[in-house]
């Protein structure tokens, strides 16, 4: 079985890192409502973006692609932020099906609906599921989802979370009453949590998250860390970084590589492209505006800025979207 401990509990004060989560965003790409009897597998591919199950009737388990199994209570809610292989089951020996080979039928734009029943088996038995494919955009917060867990669960019987659990019944109660507007109010909902679970687990301490997020709740890294993540445009120098911390620039500079695995310089560079990538391909600027809204003085500067990190240039970047 699969280790729950990536099980979301009660919230600890919060910290730096909740603090830059308010440039966290999340985007609903596609929803499906599957009613299922057992026994069943529905299959999902790796990919680049989150995935999110919940389970509003009957039982399922998460199938990982080791074959490891956690086991889905109804009203169990999970995120796969780094999405991944892996499957929804009705069991250990149940065969596993490609999610594209199950006929669905369009709701609304961008959610479908999947049903395969026995006919002689009691709907009791059903297993009623909503699941979504997800884009977390945390844009300056980059390095967060790597270090996050590959699953993060919100379980229903031990869930004391006095903003989850509400969101989780109300999806309980979309999904079986079968209202005008449901699909709508479902996906809301279910971006609503997975925000959500992103900041509880960030508020309980990013489990046994070292190295970044370390260095983000060391005191005085962490003041400068923060102020590079909310002012990146900004032309910092080894000097300014080092005053922000209250330290030489070898201290700094020692301390800053060794939390980091990078040098203060590379990391503003890295973090400037990350965000200069998420712009061009997700938001579809123009490659002269993301080389103003990042401090560079040109475009010819910028883009050569861009190729040095990145390999490409930024218009091949835009063109690939």
């Amino acid at each position: 079985m699969l280790d729950r401990s990536s099980e979301i509990r009660p919230v600890a004060p919060a910290d730096p890192v909740s603090e830059l989560l308010t440039g966290m965003r999340l985007r609903g790409a596609s929803y499906n409502k599957f009613r299922l009897s057992p026994p069943f597998g529905v299959g999902f591919p790796g990919a680049r973006e989150a995935r999110f199950h919940f389970v509003a009737g009957g039982t399922a388990f998460l199938k990982a692609a080791d074959g490891a199994m956690l086991p889905l209570s109804c009203g169990d809610a999970v995120l796969l932020p780094r999405g991944g292989e892996h499957a929804i089951v009705s069991g250990g020996g149940a065969l596993v099906r490609a999610f594209e080979t199950y006929e669905s039928v369009p709701l609304c734009p961008d959610m479908c609906c999947v049903v395969e029943t026995l006919e002689q088996q009691c709907r009791s038995r059903d297993a009623l599921i909503f699941s979504a494919r997800m884009e977390l955009e945390l844009d300056t917060l980059h390095p967060l989802i790597e270090l996050m867990p590959g699953f993060l669960l919100v379980s229903a019987p031990a869930g004391e979370e006095p903003e989850v659990r509400p969101l989780l019944d109300a999806m309980e109660r979309e999904m079986t009453a079968n209202r005008a507007g449901s699909a709508t109010i479902l996906a809301r909902l279910a971006e609503a949590v997975a925000v959500s679970v992103i900041r509880t687990w960030v508020e309980c301490g990013c489990g046994d998250a070292t190295g970044w997020v370390a260095a983000l709740r060391d005191e005085r890294l962490g003041r400068v860390l923060v102020a590079l993540h909310q002012n990146p445009a900004h032309d910092w120098t080894l000097a300014e970084m080092a005053a922000a911390m209250g330290s030489s620039r070898s201290v700094f500079a020692e301390r800053f590589a060794a939390a980091t695995g990078t040098t203060p310089l590379r990391y503003v560079a890295a973090l400037r492209m990350r965000l200069a990538a998420q712009w061009l391909s997700r938001d579809r600027m123009a490659v002269d505006e993301v080389a103003y809204r990042l401090g560079y003085q040109s475009q010819a500067a910028f883009s050569r800025a861009y190729k040095r990190v990145t390999g490409m240039p930024p218009g091949q970047t835009r063109k690939a979207r």
